[in-house]
């Protein structure tokens, strides 16, 4: 039987035959159980626990002209992690609730994005699911583990790259992933984890002679040299030039498809809807939305925006530009109108006529494809960008 690339998750099971130790892959596609398998060789590999089980199902592979059949039950992916009534709350006069009961799962082999302005409650949620800090109540789970029981245990599952990391200058960038490398039981080469963030030719290079971009790319080696199965990314591709952001897209899309786990925060919103499967936006503690890029732009009544600006004097009385036919909802931001829309050809017309009975003097009008940014405004009232600009 040919193999398959694996596309989502897999799990590596070993056959259950005599002394076969072959390894045998099976991978289970969005709603549908499928199987294949594939000789690759002698492996005793206990990294991949993956699944749980339900219900019967039959898989065999052929082992030195045998054919090994035997039953098991059905596959169901592990969850990577598990929020239940997430609370966090800082003691002060009044208390601080950063998070305000929070429920989310980020299934394996899922990149799973983290939205949210400062204060919103996302750096707290982040670092309670790293083991940096202790909810108030609720329950996290990693990989079926629950930190106070199984720390170690999870530490060696996961990597983290933070936004801003201190590493010592005077090390070069090959001894620092190799200090890091150190921390763990098994891991990839060093020189392996440069070459997949592109800093290989820095190898033999102070930290203190790198550039920020730089420094952010090594950020990412130190996480996963590890060989983590779930990757905590927070702004991974701040201060990268583009061809730089472009290639750690193209890994983190690797390391997804070979059924890594990814928790990603980020502001720009090209970055989700480019790799997040599903995204969280956060605010005051709390989930307001929490589904598919694709599935929450679907949510604005309209996935086209058309934006416009007109010159008015004082007094002048402006439209209800709600009540136009075809418009789903109207945000006005500055000196600026932005209307969600499904058919914007149907509703153009109807606005400049609008705009010319009222004589209002259009100055802009554009169109675009409505985006993640559209949806985070509509539930936050501010855009991320904003928000990061005033704290930089």
């Amino acid at each position: 039987m040919t193999p398959i690339r694996p596309q989502r998750s897999a799990a590596r099971i070993g056959c259950a035959v005599g002394n076969c130790n072959h390894p045998v892959l099976a991978l289970i596609p969005t709603g549908n159980l499928r199987f294949w398998t594939a000789e690759f060789g002698t492996v005793s590999d206990s990294r991949y626990p993956l699944y749980e089980c339900d219900s019967t199902a039959v898989l065999e592979h052929r082992c030195h002209d045998r054919r090994h059949r035997y039953k098991f039950n059905r596959l169901i992916a592990m969850t990577a992690i598990r929020v239940s009534g997430l609370v966090k709350t800082y003691p002060g006069k009044p208390p601080v609730k950063a998070v305000r009961g929070i429920d989310f799962e980020v299934q394996t082999g899922e990149c799973f994005g983290v939205l949210g302005p400062n204060g919103a409650g996302k750096t707290t949620t982040i670092e309670i699911l790293e083991g940096l800090l202790e909810p108030t109540s609720g329950e996290v789970q990693v990989f079926e583990k629950f930190w106070k029981d199984d720390a170690n245990a999870i530490r060696h599952e996961i990597g983290i790259s933070l936004q801003e990391t201190r590493l010592a200058d005077k090390l070069s960038v090959l001894e620092t992933v190799s200090l890091f490398r150190s921390f763990y039981r098994t891991g990839i080469d060093p020189a392996e984890a440069l070459r997949e963030v592109g800093l290989e030719e820095k190898a033999d290079a102070w930290i203190k002679t790198l550039s920020g971009g730089q420094k952010q790319r090594l950020a990412v080696a130190t996480a996963l040299v590890g060989e983590p199965r779930l990757l905590f990314l927070d702004e991974p591709t701040t201060g990268l030039d583009p061809r730089s952001r472009r290639n750690l897209w193209e890994f983190l899309t690797r390391f997804q498809n070979n059924g890594g786990s990814i928790l990603l925060t980020t502001h720009y919103m090209d970055e989700a809807e480019r790799l997040c499967n599903r995204v969280a936006i956060i605010d005051h503690g709390r989930i307001l939305a929490l589904d598919s890029p694709r599935a929450l732009i679907a949510n604005l009544q309209g996935n086209h925006v058309v934006e416009f600006s007109f010159r008015s004097s004082n007094g002048t009385e402006i439209p209800d530009f709600s009540a136009l036919p075809g418009v789903g909802s109207v945000r006005s931001e500055n000196d600026h109108y932005c209307l969600s829309a499904g058919e914007p050809h149907l509703v153009i017309p109807e606005l400049l006529a609008s705009l010319k009975q009222y004589a209002l003097n259009l100055t802009s009008l554009t169109t675009r494809q409505a985006s993640l940014e559209d949806v985070f405004v509509a539930l936050t009232g501010r855009h991320l960008n904003d928000e990061e600009s005033t704290t930089s």
